[in-house]
């Protein structure tokens, strides 16, 4: 379980197998045409640049993340359980953009001790640079679990898949506020409901032990598939 007051400058190893091969997903969830709102004003970044280096502002004295990214740097704030990760070129003096990893209002707390929802805002001559990967990767290496939202871009998308090259990806379902295990594939029908999302594991999960904490249901069903 990793704990809202995961410190901001250091990495935890572990060590933990891989889940097994049949969990790769071989699927794509809905994906819509990239939002606008995902690429934000130049006045909202230079805003929150300035709030940076602002004496007496909330985000002054953010800690600093040790990430593989020459050139920029990353701040790191938490709120009430909420990481808020600022992306800055130390060259250009300017805002690249930034990373929410939020709670979710629609799972149980049992769900909200362990998985956070990423929302990604950069400038276009940020994008597709890595940026994002760099930080999700963070996430998941201090033992945060990232739920998708309903829908995704095409770029998110990409990222998501990419990230799962460690097998770590599947399908959940959220009703009621419970998680329902779905498994690496689904039908056409089960992918297009608005209440299927993908789940990645934080490093030190195993689907197991991620169901043992959060009680999805569905997991049992594991032991029929071929492995």
């Amino acid at each position: 379980m990793f704990s809202s007051t995961l410190p901001c400058t250091r990495t935890t190893p572990w060590s933990l197998p891989a889940l097994p091969r049949w969990l790769r997903p071989t699927q794509e969830l809905r994906i819509d045409v990239q939002s606008p709102s995902a690429t934000p004003q130049s006045d909202e970044l230079e805003s929150l640049y300035k709030r940076l280096h602002r004496r007496r502002d909330a985000l002054f004295g953010a800690s600093v993340l040790a990430l593989p990214l020459p050139g920029l740097r990353v701040y790191c704030r938490e709120a009430d359980g909420e990481f808020y990760l600022y992306v800055e070129d130390v060259q250009a003096q300017c805002l690249a953009g930034y990373t929410v990893f939020n709670r979710l209002v629609e799972v149980d707390r049992r769900a909200d001790a362990l998985v956070r929802a990423p929302h990604s805002k950069y400038a276009k001559s940020y994008q597709r640079h890595g940026i994002a990967t760099a930080l999700y990767r963070w996430a998941l290496g201090h033992g945060v679990c990232l739920l998708s939202g309903a829908r995704q871009s095409p770029a998110a998308h990409a990222l998501w898949h990419k990230l799962a090259q460690d097998d770590r990806l599947f399908h959940v379902a959220v009703h009621h506020k419970r998680l329902h295990y779905l498994g690496p594939q689904v039908s056409p029908d089960v992918l297009d409901d608005l209440h299927t999302r993908l789940l990645l594991l934080g490093q030190g999960w195993d689907l197991e032990r991620f169901a043992g904490a959060t009680q999805m249901q569905g997991v049992e069903l594991m032991s029929l598939a071929p492995g």
